[in-house]
C-alpha cells in the first residue's frame, strides 16, 4: 500500500466542508475591503526565493531541476510571487493597488500540530504608498477575518524591523550581513544571536542594547522609553487600529519575522490556547519589486496559517453550520427509476440540492441512505405516486408523509 508523503493530509468530505466555509468566510471580509483575488503558479524559478527570502526558507525549499534543466522549486511563500507578477504584468494598474489570495505552499520541515510540510496560506498585500494607514489597513484586515471566522482570543504584537537594522548597521553589521543575527532574533535564540554579533565584531555594549530592544514589549506607551525614528510610525499606525475597533494591539520590538524581505513595520497574530505554536498570521512592509526588475514601490501584506487557524477555532469550540441535503429521491421499483432522475434533475437546476438512489436498493436500504445522508426530505415514488402524478414526501426529522404532486414539488421544496 503507497502511504501519502510525510507532512502532507488527505481531506474527507466533512473536513473539506468546514474548511471552505471558512476560507469562504476569510475571501468574502477581504471583497469587503476592497481587496480582489489572483492567484500565481504552485512552482517557480527558484531563484525567485533564493534572493531575498532569508536563510530560513532557502534551507526548506523543495527544489529541482525540471525536463529542461532550469531551477525549480515548489513555492514556499506567496509574497515573491505576487511581487513577481506584479512586476510582470500589473504595474499599470492604479494603486494602491489591493490583492489577496489563498493557496498551498511547501516546505520541507519537522511536522507538528499544525505545521506541515504541505501547508495553506491566506494572504494580502497592498502595493501602494509609505504611510501608516498602509499599514493599519492590512493589520486590520488580517483581523477582521479572524474575527468573521468567529475567533475571539487573539492577540496582535506590532514592531519595527528597521529599528534592529539600523541599530545593527551602526555597530557594523549592515544589509544582508545582518541576516542570520536577526534569523536567530526572530527565533528567541539569544545565545547563538550574541555568538554571531561577537563575530561579527560588534561590542558588549552593542549587543546588550540589541538584546534589550528586542524584549521592550506591552502597551503602546512602552515606546516611551524608545527615542527612534520608528517609534512615531508605530504609534500611528496603532492609532489607526483602534480607530478601526481593534484593541487587543501591542507593542514588541522583538518581532522580528524569518523572511529577510521586511524593511518597516512587522507584526504577528497569536492565539494564545494554542500553546507553544501560537502564531497564526504574519506580515509587515518590504521592498522586493527592484529585486525582480522592476521598480521600488512600497508593499505590505500578510499571511494567514489556514491549518493554525482552523486548530485555534476548534480549541475555541468554534461551530460551523453543517450542510444538510434537502431531499433524497427513492424510487420503488424498475418503472419508478426514470421518473426519479427526472424529478432529481428539475430539483437541482432549481438549486434545491438532491440525490437519488444509483445502487438499485430496496426502500428500507435507501431510507438509511437518505438518513445518513443527512437528507432533510426522502421523496417516495413507486407505482401509486407514478399513477397520481405525485411523491409521497416523508419528513426525516419527525416521519411525517404528505403526498406532493409533481407540479408542485419545486415550490414546497422552497417554502
Amino acid at each position: 500500500m503507497i502511504q501519502r508523503p510525510r507532512g502532507t493530509r488527505d481531506f474527507g468530505p466533512e473536513e473539506m466542508e468546514v474548511r471552505r466555509f471558512f476560507e469562504g468566510m476569510m475571501r468574502q471580509e477581504a471583497v469587503l475591503h476592497g481587496f480582489r483575488e489572483i492567484s500565481t503558479p504552485i512552482f517557480e524559478h527558484t531563484e525567485l526565493f533564493t534572493l531575498k527570502s532569508g536563510p530560513g526558507v532557502i534551507e526548506e525549499i523543495y527544489s529541482f531541476k525540471d525536463k529542461g534543466d532550469r531551477e525549480i522549486c515548489l513555492r514556499p511563500e506567496l509574497t515573491a510571487s505576487v511581487i513577481r507578477f506584479f512586476v510582470n504584468d500589473l504595474t499599470t494598474l492604479p494603486r494602491p493597488l489591493k490583492m489577496f489570495y489563498f493557496g498551498q505552499c511547501f516546505r520541507y520541515e519537522r511536522p507538528q500540530a499544525g505545521r506541515y510540510r504541505e501547508f495553506f496560506q491566506f494572504g494580502a498585500e497592498i502595493i501602494g504608498s509609505p504611510t501608516p494607514e498602509t499599514d493599519a489597513e492590512a493589520i486590520g484586515l488580517a483581523a477582521a477575518i479572524l474575527e468573521r471566522t468567529g475567533l475571539k482570543d487573539y492577540r496582535i504584537r506590532i514592531g519595527h524591523i528597521g529599528i534592529l537594522r539600523e541599530l545593527l548597521a551602526k555597530a557594523g553589521v549592515p544589509g544582508d550581513n545582518a541576516l542570520p543575527i536577526l534569523q536567530k532574533l526572530d527565533k528567541k535564540s539569544y545565545p547563538e544571536a550574541e555568538e554571531l554579533m561577537a563575530q561579527a565584531g560588534m561590542g558588549v555594549i552593542d549587543i546588550a542594547k540589541i538584546i534589550e530592544t528586542t524584549k521592550i514589549t506591552g502597551p503602546v506607551s512602552v515606546l516611551d522609553s524608545y527615542d527612534g525614528q520608528a517609534r512615531d510610525y508605530i504609534r500611528q499606525v496603532c492609532d489607526v487600529l483602534v480607530a478601526m475597533g481593534f484593541s487587543n494591539i501591542s507593542v514588541d520590538l522583538g518581532v522580528v519575522r524569518g523572511l529577510a524581505y521586511y524593511t518597516g513595520m512587522v507584526f504577528e497574530v497569536d492565539a494564545p490556547k494554542l500553546g507553544a505554536e501560537k502564531q497564526i498570521c504574519g506580515g509587515g512592509s518590504y521592498s522586493l519589486s527592484e529585486l525582480f526588475g522592476g521598480e521600488k514601490v512600497f508593499s505590505t501584506g500578510f499571511a494567514i496559517g489556514f491549518d493554525r487557524t482552523l486548530l485555534a477555532l476548534q480549541t475555541e469550540g468554534v461551530e460551523f453550520p453543517q450542510p444538510k441535503l434537502t431531499a433524497y429521491v427513492v424510487p420503488v421499483g424498475d418503472t419508478a427509476r426514470e421518473k426519479a432522475f427526472q424529478i432529481a434533475s428539475e430539483l437541482r437546476r432549481a438549486g434545491i440540492s438532491a440525490d437519488v438512489d444509483i445502487m438499485r436498493r430496496n426502500i428500507g436500504k435507501n431510507l438509511k441512505s437518505a438518513d445518513s445522508a443527512k437528507a432533510r426530505y426522502a421523496l417516495i415514488i413507486g407505482d401509486k405516486e407514478l399513477e397520481n402524478c405525485s411523491v409521497t414526501l416523508r419528513d426525516l426529522s419527525s416521519g411525517e408523509q404528505q403526498s406532493i404532486a409533481f407540479a408542485d414539488l419545486v415550490q414546497k421544496l422552497k417554502d
